[in-house]
């Protein structure tokens, strides 16, 4: 439908791989107001529901990992690309699981996985509200624990 007119036919224009191919991005043309407008298809995955703490099943929703990844990253040097491509590596991750459900603490790990490969102060910030620190030891322990893990060369 076009955003402009409402019209319900269009054509393509031009079309290309985006996110490194696992969505599509189109250049419509509306045949009724001629104005022109992108789409952005993508494979919808069939995802495992989510088994909350408390026992609780939901649909996995991505834009929650999404929004998650951009707290974690607020003030960060992590683009919004790199942020859409963690979020869609996870999806993907959960989908080829093929499990009907995962407990959320999957979820969790496989964001402060891909934030300690992007952004080790983002992984701070992340793992430090989800492992629900007590006290600064335990935050101190984190730390030390991720240093330790860097390569020899940084």
């Amino acid at each position: 439908m076009c955003p402009y007119c409402k019209g319900l036919d269009s054509r393509v224009v031009d079309s290309r791989l985006a996110s490194g191919g696992a969505t599509i991005w189109r250049r419509r043309e509306c045949d009724e107001c001629s104005r022109r407008f992108t789409t952005y298809e993508r494979v919808e995955l069939i995802v495992p529901a989510i088994i909350k703490k408390n026992g609780k099943r939901e649909p996995f929703v991505r834009e929650k990992v999404l929004r998650s990844l951009r707290i974690a990253c607020n003030k960060r040097p992590v683009s919004s690309d790199q942020l859409d491509d963690m979020a869609e590596s996870i999806e993907q991750e959960l989908s080829a699981l093929g499990e009907k459900e995962l407990p959320s603490g999957q979820v969790g790990e496989r964001v402060m996985a891909s934030l300690k490969r992007v952004d080790e102060v983002a992984y701070v910030r992340f793992a430090s509200v989800y492992k629900s620190f007590r006290d600064i030891d335990e935050f101190m322990k984190e730390v030390g624990s991720l240093v330790r893990s860097r390569p020899e060369d940084e």
